[in-house]
């Protein structure tokens, strides 16, 4: 059996499979569900690009989950993650007007 990544623990027992067929494996000590070698897909930066710009052109998160082939959850977290860099308050500077453009 695999050791706990988590706790380095070797009390471990099978527990079924996620969702493409892997064995799942849980931790006696810790209780820390993992499955052994885990492959971690990353989206390529071109196709960040893409979503970027799919979303100015304020197209559903399905639609573009669909089109780009990611998950709507990793899309979710994408687009929270952008929108938590976006600062809170804009400064706009106010513009000087001559007195004739007042009357």
């Amino acid at each position: 059996m695999p050791t706990c990544p988590n706790c380095s623990s070797g009390k471990t027992v099978k527990n079924g499979h996620i969702h493409n067929g892997k064995q799942r494996f849980k931790c006696h000590d810790c209780g820390r569900q993992f499955i052994e070698n885990p492959t971690k897909i990353l989206i390529d930066q071109e196709k960040r690009e893409l979503i970027d710009r799919l979303l100015l052109e304020r197209i559903s998160l399905a639609g573009i989950s669909r089109a780009v082939q990611v998950s709507q959850r990793w899309l979710q977290t994408y687009v929270n993650e952008k929108y938590a860099l976006v600062p809170r308050e804009i400064s706009v500077a106010a513009k000087k007007r001559k007195v004739n453009d007042l009357m």
